[in-house]
């Protein structure tokens, strides 16, 4: 059977590697960012983090708070570094997402910055609740089980 060919546009630019690990995640989805072109020249570069930020809505709008793209020292007009960048979603999952948050008592969180296929820059966001220490442990302790399990099936100790 053939292989699909690889999608040369898709790209990771910034990853929340620490959210699975703070935050129990319930449902994602997929949203748009309005940025300047200073700030896309400097994540094609790949100068980006976003584990600090999170999302909230504001006066029916949905903003990413304290995600940071580095200054392109090229640009003719730069950019802030932490600014607050809109995000693009429908009516409908921008109400489930406000009621998630003020009504249950969870926090949006970015998952992954990247360019899509057509090269445009999308990010993935998460409801969440955060964990205790107790729920952290329980999560460490279960992946850890299920890499010493592939290890004894693997080398059949």
């Amino acid at each position: 059977m053939a292989k699909k060919p690889e999608n040369k546009n898709y790209k990771v630019i910034a990853e929340n590697r620490r959210a699975r690990y703070d935050y129990a995640l319930e449902d994602d989805l997929e949203v748009g960012i309005i940025l300047t072109g200073s700030e896309v020249k400097s994540l094609r570069i790949g100068q980006s983090n976003i584990a600090e930020s999170y999302a909230s809505v504001d006066d029916n709008e949905l903003w990413l708070t304290n995600s940071y793209i580095a200054p392109y020292n090229r640009a003719m007009f730069p950019h802030e570094e932490r600014r607050k960048r809109k995000l693009l979603c429908s009516r409908k999952e921008l109400s489930r997402l406000w009621n998630a948050t003020k009504r249950e008592g969870m926090t949006i969180v970015p998952l992954v910055m990247y360019f899509n296929d057509r090269g445009l820059v999308k990010l993935k966001i998460a409801t969440a609740k955060g964990k205790k220490n107790h729920d952290k442990r329980a999560t460490e302790a279960k992946r850890d089980w299920g890499r010493q399990k592939q290890r004894l099936l693997r080398h059949g100790d």
